[in-house]
């Protein structure tokens, strides 16, 4: 974008908060004020609120929501997930990631300034306490540079206290996301050594967060997190992006009262960047460190504000439409990722109505050829598992539906299978001989659960290559 007062646009040549020797720049945000900053602290109350309280929802006596990877359980409001439904899951995430894509082609990366728990947490949660607890931006520089005095020392525990204290909180919510909240509540209320594997884990969270929110900052959007570089690919001259306007604001120069001002609008007050929690420049354009937080957009409009000119110097907008003044357009690169989304959502909907509540697998013994059995009569042997993915014990019977056959589980009278596990055995299938025409024959046999078919399955009777 033209209209940079870094010559040669060097500025890109590096991140904005790292120094010519490869030494950190350590970033101290004036705290922001506006319409948008007031928004993005209500959506980060009501996000909060979601965030903490949903572990301790329960549907039909278990959690609406859980993550337990070590045990390969999903919930997701309040229907469970195992491995064999990972596909479903698996689609999911994709269509998660390519929404992502899609929500950047059209807006930019207001994910990351509205609803990534990151910025969430550090700009309107830890960055908060520390205006509360330092001051703003100059008293925070000048308390780091000041020797080690009561005062700084009283500021900084109080400070990293209240940190390790919220982070221990966000630590227990993120296990209860992975372990259930009874287990949890567990942990924390009987002795250490009875869940020392827990603790630890509870500790070491902990440790994380507080290391992320106090120390890595900005460096996680930064440096870490790769979605800032994507935006090359995923950003167009359409995409509706948090962008200074410069041409309006070029030339940019001082105020002066009263006086008739020949040049841009830009008053060259720095305010855009002193806000900027990523200590980038946003005249400078498009930038990999830019979040989206709208802060320098409340700053710029407070000034514009003061010095009686039109706000929106720095606002939502596309950068042809700064540029040519064009209206925002949805591109075929937009029609295209819907498109794909649409048709991604429509298998995933597919999927989740259709998913049963049992999964079955029959299939016939390895390596055993067919029985001779009295009155005429051939039999295979089957192994079959049966998962029951819901919350209550099932007992199923297994029925012939396009053969005449008898079907014998081994060492089970019925077929019962506890809520939220798996029972595996194995079964024979009796025919008639005359019925046996080929060498393998395709069977369907039906699965019932109180005399209601739930579903069918197919598999393979072998028999002799004659039969009659």
């Amino acid at each position: 974008m033209s209209g940079s007062n870094v010559e040669g646009g060097s500025f890109r040549d590096k991140v904005a908060t790292v120094d010519k020797e490869g030494k950190r720049i350590w970033v101290f945000p004036q705290k922001p004020k506006g319409k948008y900053y007031n928004a993005r602290t209500l959506l980060s109350v009501f996000y909060l609120l979601v965030l903490f309280i949903l572990p301790f929802i329960k549907y039909d006596g278990h959690p609406l929501f859980l993550i337990n990877i070590l045990k390969r359980k999903f919930i997701l409001f309040g229907q469970i997930f195992w491995p064999q439904d990972f596909f479903i899951f698996g689609l999911g995430m994709v269509l998660f990631i390519i929404f992502i894509a899609l929500f950047t082609v059209v807006f930019g990366r207001i994910f990351c300034g509205w609803v990534c728990p990151q910025t969430i947490f550090m700009e309107l949660v830890f960055r908060k306490i520390e205006y509360w607890i330092e001051g703003d931006a100059a008293e925070q520089r000048i308390l780091k540079k000041q020797a080690w005095n009561s005062d700084k020392i009283f500021k900084k525990v109080m400070k990293w206290t209240v940190f390790w204290a919220i982070s221990f909180l966000i630590a227990n919510t993120f296990l209860a996301y992975i372990i259930g909240i009874d287990e949890l509540r567990t942990i924390v209320s009987e002795p250490i050594g009875n869940h020392f594997g827990g603790f630890i884990a509870i500790v070491i969270f902990t440790t994380v967060f507080f290391f992320v929110f106090s120390w890595m900052r900005e460096q996680v959007c930064t440096v870490v997190c790769p979605y800032g570089r994507m935006q090359g690919v995923l950003l167009d001259k359409n995409s509706i992006i948090v962008t200074y306007d410069h041409v309006r604001g070029e030339p940019r120069g001082k105020f002066k009262k009263n006086e008739e001002r020949a040049i841009g609008d830009c008053i060259d007050c720095n305010q855009c960047v002193k806000v900027c929690p990523t200590g980038i420049d946003i005249r400078h354009g498009t930038q990999l460190e830019c979040t989206n937080c709208t802060a320098c957009i409340d700053a710029c409009d407070r000034m514009m504000e003061a010095v009686n000119m039109p706000t929106g110097l720095i606002r939502y907008a596309s950068e042809n439409n700064i540029s040519t003044k064009q209206p925002y357009k949805f591109t075929n690169r937009m029609k295209a990722y819907t498109a794909v989304m649409i048709l991604l959502l429509a298998v995933e909907v597919f999927l989740l109505v259709s998913r049963t509540d049992v999964g079955i697998t029959i299939l016939r013994t390895p390596g055993q050829l067919y029985q001779e059995q009295p009155n005429n009569q051939l039999s295979n042997l089957y192994n079959y598992k049966f998962l029951n993915k819901t919350y209550h014990n099932k007992v199923l019977e297994l029925k012939p539906e396009d053969f005449n056959g008898t079907i014998k589980l081994v060492g089970e009278e019925k077929l019962s299978i506890p809520k939220e596990n798996a029972t595996a055995g194995s079964m024979f299938i009796y025919m008639d001989k005359k019925d046996i025409k080929q060498r393998k024959t395709k069977l369907t046999i039906g699965v019932y659960e109180d005399g209601k078919k739930i579903s069918t399955i197919t598999t393979s009777f072998l028999g002799p290559f004659s039969a009659n």
